[in-house]
């Protein structure tokens, strides 16, 4: 009766230990073809990993605010370190289930909390070209309730120009995205070799 128990227990534990390993393997697999790693970074071309944000690329780009600022100087928070990976990963883990589930829009939209980080970094960067007084309690949320002007309600075209949709920019260029498979296990390029 033990030994029968004891092979049971052992079968449990290779299938168990096979489960973890594909498990673990396609975690792995998973992270190299998101590029996951690259979303940690502040690099620009880690925001256009999916194709539904090279309009947003293309015109930021050509924009003036290119040689100051990158994507996450405007819409990562600044204020503490916490703050800005808390805010990186619940807008990644969104963007990546929307964009997963091919739930995305034609027309982007900033959410209301993307709109109090993008006003609190406008503030941040050109404090000394608004009068702080009028423009520090203008937030997302009392925008929302009526108080005040958000900085993009009279500088409208900064930085994105008038992206509407994927169609308004349909020469956009953007960098290639790099290949999916790793250069080890590309069979047609080892057998060139």
């Amino acid at each position: 009766m033990t030994r029968e128990i004891e092979i049971k227990n052992s079968i449990f534990k290779i299938a168990f230990v096979i489960l973890l390993g594909i498990a673990v393997g396609l975690a792995l697999v998973i992270l190299r073809v998101s590029n996951a790693v690259s979303y940690l970074s502040d690099d620009p071309v880690a925001c256009v990993n999916c194709h539904i944000m090279t309009p947003q690329y293309a015109t930021w780009f050509h924009s003036s605010h290119r040689e100051w600022a990158t994507c996450n100087d405007c819409h990562v928070p600044h204020n503490n370190i916490v703050r800005k990976y808390w805010f990186k990963a619940n807008d990644g883990f969104r963007h990546a289930s929307i964009f997963t589930l091919r739930l995305d829009p034609q027309v982007i939209q900033i959410k209301d909390d993307g709109k109090t980080v993008v006003q609190e970094n406008c503030i941040r960067c050109h404090i000394n070209q608004v009068n702080y007084v009028s423009s520090s309690y203008v937030t997302g949320r009392n925008f929302k309730q009526g108080k005040g002007n958000l900085c993009w309600d009279c500088h409208r075209n900064v930085p994105h120009g008038t992206v509407h949709s994927q169609a308004s920019t349909p020469y956009a260029r953007a960098p290639r995205l790099g290949p999916i498979i790793p250069d080890w296990m590309n069979i047609n390029k080892n057998i060139n070799k």
